[in-house]
């Protein structure tokens, strides 16, 4: 018989991951973005620009790493690098999160891996 994590810890460890994931765009910190992301992860931006037809803006986990390595998010005023992680779900292996930031509003799919919890979707807009 497998011993079961308790609730609170899986909440304290997907929020520990969108941690990561937000502080290392932030501080151009790229291996701490690979840690966040699953190889897999599948992010989408729903881009509006004035009167341009909306458009998904599409990244990858290298995408993201590589961005991250060019400076990610660290160049923009400290007071936009604040956020708030609201876990909205945990259910076994799967986790579903919203964020918060003067600059993002932002849906997240976890998943636990072997390596820990790690984001595999992402939805986002401009806030």
């Amino acid at each position: 018989m497998t011993a079961r994590r308790a609730p609170s810890d899986d909440h304290a460890a997907v929020e520990s991951c969108v941690t990561d994931y937000f502080e290392a765009w932030f501080s151009a910190d790229a291996a701490r973005m690979r840690r966040a992301v699953h190889p897999e992860l599948a992010k989408r931006g729903w881009i509006r620009r004035g009167a341009e037809a909306p458009f998904f803006d599409r990244d990858t986990s290298d995408s993201m790493v590589g961005f991250t390595t060019a400076g990610g998010g660290s160049k923009r005023p400290a007071a936009e690098h604040r956020f708030d992680i609201e876990v909205v779900d945990v259910r076994d292996d799967i986790a579903s999160v919203t964020v918060r930031s003067p600059i993002y509003h932002e849906y997240l799919h976890l998943v636990r891996t072997d390596e820990g919890w790690r984001i595999i979707h992402s939805l986002w807009r401009l806030a």
